[in-house]
C-alpha cells in the first residue's frame, strides 16, 4: 500500500495489481501500461518469470525488494532495484532510469 501511495504521489496511475506469479505473467503479456514495479517475492514465489515476460515484450520494470539487489539474478543485473524501506526519491529515480533505458 505504501508503494501504491508513493506511485500516486509521483503522478502514476496504478493500472493493475497481481498477487500471484501466474496472474502477473498474464498482466505482463497483456500489456496496457508503461512500466511495472515487481516485488521480488510475490505470493511466496520469486517474481523472475514475470520479469522475463516483461523483458520479452520490451516493457520496462523496476524491482522492489526487502532483500536488496543481491537477490537479483545476473540476467537482470542492469535493472533498477528499490530497496525497502521505500523512499519516494529513490523510487522516482528508478522509474525514470528504467523508462529512459527502455526508450533507447
Amino acid at each position: 500500500m505504501l508503494l501504491e501511495e508513493m506511485l500516486n504521489e509521483l503522478g502514476a496511475v496504478v493500472a493493475a495489481q497481481a498477487s500471484t506469479v501466474p496472474e502477473a505473467i498474464a498482466l505482463a503479456t497483456r500489456g496496457g501500461f508503461d512500466i511495472a514495479v515487481l516485488d521480488l517475492n510475490l505470493g511466496g514465489e520469486k517474481v523472475f518469470p514475470v520479469a522475463q515476460a516483461l523483458k520479452a515484450t520490451g516493457l520496462p520494470f523496476v524491482f522492489a525488494s526487502g532483500y536488496g539487489a543481491s537477490e537479483v539474478p545476473a540476467e537482470f543485473a542492469g535493472c533498477p532495484v528499490v530497496a525497502k524501506p521505500y523512499d519516494i526519491e529513490r523510487l522516482a529515480s528508478a522509474l525514470t532510469n528504467s523508462l529512459s533505458a527502455s526508450a533507447k
